[in-house]
């Protein structure tokens, strides 16, 4: 039997219409909307692209919507100062500032110079250990591994108890789903192993598992043999392997492979995301979701 298709296209269309629908709430209640700022320094096309999408997702639920663009030669301080002025800044509730930064600036400092307070992206230390902490202490989670947790829950698959599986270590994936996954609490509750390319016998630990998220950044690692039938596959891995001429516009494409060997895995998980398509979308989706958290602390509201 064909694994269901977790997508997470069709996911974040729910989720942003849950959003849009909070914000002109708390808009007519309170007479304010969430305010995200997005820093971009210099004009890497990859990083134009995707700042694009998030101020065009941003517009589309409500938020009020600052794009600060900056040239490639801002000094450090300089760019320090500009985070401190939107720290100070009562209307803004979320700062994205959009990596990679050029060489001469330290991206670490950059990062840790937001207000956790606003780190909507959850990558400041003191997120970081919020989310270690758990519970209430958790204001933003990552957005990826975020976005991954809804996709289980809302596609019905159970956690609790569950043998969950992570192949990857970031700090970005890995690490921060593996914590979330063992938490206390709803979608989660869950026996967790996290393996990487360096574990013995990466086989055996991917069978055992119900949930296995895979994010390891290699392109077919997980082979359809290491996958338990009836599994929940989370494929992070977005590998491009080459280009191919698009049948709509005749103009060349990346190809793009997840970590797992997609089509002969659908046939033996129970649920499977496809890549592109699968977890993907969910990363900005959850980003929305976490500016329009802030809006809710500051006001007071649950």
């Amino acid at each position: 039997m064909t694994a269901k298709l977790i997508k997470g296209t069709e996911i974040r269309e729910q989720i942003l219409e849950e959003i849009t629908a909070e914000v002109a709430q708390i808009k007519e209640k309170h007479g304010v909307v969430p305010g995200l700022v997005t820093i971009l320094v210099g004009e890497n096309p990859a990083s134009v692209s995707y700042v694009t999408l998030k101020i065009k997702t941003a517009h589309r639920v409500g938020f009020k919507e600052v794009q600060d663009n900056q040239p490639e030669d801002i000094s450090e301080e300089q760019l320090l100062a500009l985070i401190d002025k939107y720290n100070k800044d009562d209307s803004i509730h979320g700062i994205l500032v959009q990596l990679p930064l050029p060489k001469h600036i330290d991206e670490k400092k950059v990062l840790n110079a937001i207000d956790p307070d606003k780190d909507v992206d959850g990558f400041h230390p003191v997120n970081v250990g919020r989310l270690m902490i758990g519970g209430d202490e958790v204001k933003f989670p990552p957005c990826t591994p975020a976005g991954i947790q809804e996709m289980i829950v809302r596609s019905g698959v159970e956690t609790s108890g569950a043998e969950v599986v992570v192949v990857g270590r970031s700090n970005i994936v890995g690490k921060p789903i593996a914590n979330m996954m063992l938490q206390k609490g709803p979608g989660a509750n869950s026996t967790v192993t996290v393996v990487h390319t360096r574990t013995r016998d990466l086989a055996y630990h991917c069978k055992r598992a119900d949930i296995l998220i895979v994010a390891a950044g290699v392109p077919g690692l997980v082979k359809p043999e290491w996958i338990k039938p009836g599994a929940c596959v989370i494929d992070v891995g977005v590998n491009r392997v080459g280009e191919k001429i698009s049948e709509k516009t005749g103009k060349k494409v990346a190809i793009l492979r997840g970590d797992v060997d997609f089509e002969a895995a659908k046939e033996i998980a129970g649920y499977i995301t496809p890549v592109p398509g699968g977890v993907g979308p969910m990363t900005i989706t959850m980003l929305m979701k976490n500016t329009l958290k802030s809006l809710k602390f500051r006001l007071g509201i649950d």
